[in-house]
């Protein structure tokens, strides 16, 4: 082993606890709950330390396979923290808090040695920032990682598909309309397609707030895909800025039938699909409140 790392070593092996306790100090812990958390990464990243230097010391080899057990610990840190809304750079301080009582222990055993004493704390701060510096890269991956998952969440809840009446699915949609977007939106309305036997789709962009070839684009490959099925489509929500838009870019909807609110595509997908909807009077009766019939 490298000179400059028996010290740290020693220390990981004989002060454990001590050395857990005052990072813990350093990293203003002070809270019950938080603490105990912390003291049960901390004790881990410590012993997977030291059994990492027993093996290979030298950090600089720290994506070898001696390293590993410390770059797991390290990356569940990272991961646990991320989840719960912490920052890269509390994560980071946390490492980096361990400086302190390790520097002071490496200098009690080394206090009649300046020389041995200035070796092994360089080789202790490079260790200690290179463990900082790897939580920092997994936390960001990690961050990424959680983003996208929401994402993907928004998606589904902002695309849902709604069965208005039988044998007729909407999808009402909401916001920019993508590649990505389109694609999920396609998936799901096949899908609900061929669980519900649907023969009718209405696609609501009332709430799109534009648009461009691009949209509409997207729209003829759903259109498209939905004719393939064996179903039909309906798009409502064309506004009149919307409607002078398609125009002005010339854009071709190649039959496909539109109307201006989803009330009146459901009206015609109800008129399509050979239901009859009534209005009766109030009270009671078999006609009273409307009748619906087939």
């Amino acid at each position: 082993m490298n000179s400059e790392y028996q010290a740290l070593l020693a220390t990981l092996r004989e002060e454990e606890k001590d050395v857990v306790d005052s990072w813990l100090d350093e990293a203003q812990l002070v809270d019950a709950g938080a603490r105990r958390a912390a003291q049960t990464e901390a004790t881990d990243i410590l012993r997977q330390l030291r059994d990492a230097l027993q093996t290979d010391a030298d950090p600089a080899r720290f994506e070898a396979s001696a390293w590993a057990g410390l770059r797991d610990t390290l990356n569940a840190l990272s991961k646990t923290r991320a989840a719960k809304g912490q920052s890269a750079a509390e994560t980071s301080l946390f490492v980096l808090a361990l400086k302190k009582p390790l520097f002071a222990a490496v200098q009690r055993r080394l206090n009649t040695d300046p020389a041995a004493m200035a070796n092994a704390l360089w080789a202790l701060s490079t260790t200690v920032d290179k463990l900082a510096q790897h939580t920092v890269g997994t936390f960001q991956q990690a961050r990424e990682e959680i983003i996208r998952r929401q994402q993907e969440e928004l998606l589904e809840l902002s695309t849902p598909v709604v069965k208005l009446w039988d044998g007729v699915l909407a999808v009402p949609m909401i916001g920019v309309l993508d590649s990505s977007r389109t694609q999920m939106v396609m998936e799901a309305l096949l899908q609900r397609i061929v669980e519900t036997g649907s023969e009718l789709a209405i696609i609501d962009i009332t709430g799109v707030p534009t648009v461009d070839t691009l949209v509409a684009q997207h729209l003829l490959k759903t259109v498209t895909a939905i004719r393939l099925m064996g179903a039909d489509c309906i798009i409502s929500g064309i506004r009149p800025q919307i409607a002078q838009t398609i125009v002005h870019l010339g854009i071709d909807l190649q039959g496909v039938r539109t109307k201006a609110t989803l009330a009146d595509a459901l009206a015609l997908a109800l008129q399509q699909t050979g239901w009859r909807v009534t209005r009766g009077p109030i009270g009671s009766g078999a006609a009273a409140g409307g009748t619906a019939e087939k």
